[in-house]
C-alpha cells in the first residue's frame, strides 16, 4: 500500500502523470520552435513534470537509487524553469535559461521512459537485460543528441515577445 492505495494503482497514476508530462512537454517544445509561449500547455507540462518527480519518491525503497538522483536533478531544474518562466517572465537572459531548463526536464522524463522501456518491455529487456548493453546505450545516446539539437534550436527560435 502506498498512500492508502495499492502499489499497482499508485504506479498507474505515476505513469499517467509521467506520460502527460512527456506529451505536454513535447507540445511545448514544438511551440518553442515557432516562438509560441503556449501558456496553458506550459503550465500543464511544468505541473505534471514536478508531480512525476515527486510521486517517484512515493515508491517503497530501502536505499538511494539512481531514480532518486534523477528525480532530485529534475526538481532542481524545474524549480529554476518555474522561477525563470513566471516571476522573471523570460526577460533577457532568463529566456534562454528557461528554454534550457525546460528542455532538460523533458529530456530527463524521456530518459526515464527509455530506462523503464528497457526494464518492462520484454523485447527491449531481452536486448539489454542489465541496462548497460550497447542497445540501451545507443538509444540513450540518440535521445541525448536529439535533445541537445532540439535545445539549441529552441534557444534560437523561442522569442515569444518577437512572435507576439
Amino acid at each position: 500500500m502506498v498512500f492508502g492505495m495499492s502499489l499497482a494503482t499508485y504506479t498507474l497514476i505515476h505513469v499517467i502523470i509521467s506520460l502527460a508530462g512527456i506529451v505536454s512537454g513535447l507540445i511545448v517544445l514544438l511551440g518553442m520552435f515557432g516562438g509560441k509561449r503556449l501558456d496553458g500547455m506550459t503550465a500543464a507540462f511544468l505541473v505534471t513534470t514536478v508531480l512525476t518527480s515527486v510521486t517517484g519518491y512515493g515508491f517503497p525503497f530501502e536505499h538511494l537509487l539512481p531514480a532518486h538522483i534523477v528525480g532530485a536533478i529534475s526538481l532542481v531544474v524545474l524549480a529554476i524553469a518555474i522561477v525563470v518562466r513566471y516571476p522573471f517572465r523570460l526577460a533577457g537572459k532568463w529566456r534562454a535559461i528557461y528554454v534550457v531548463t525546460a528542455v532538460m526536464a523533458l529530456y530527463l522524463n524521456c530518459f526515464v521512459l527509455v530506462v523503464q522501456g528497457f526494464l518492462k518491455v520484454p523485447a527491449l529487456h531481452a536486448m539489454a537485460p542489465k541496462g548497460n548493453e550497447p542497445p540501451f546505450a545507443i538509444v540513450q545516446g540518440i535521445l541525448l543528441v536529439l535533445f541537445i539539437v532540439a535545445g539549441i534550436q529552441a534557444v534560437k527560435k523561442f522569442h515569444p515577445a518577437a512572435a507576439a
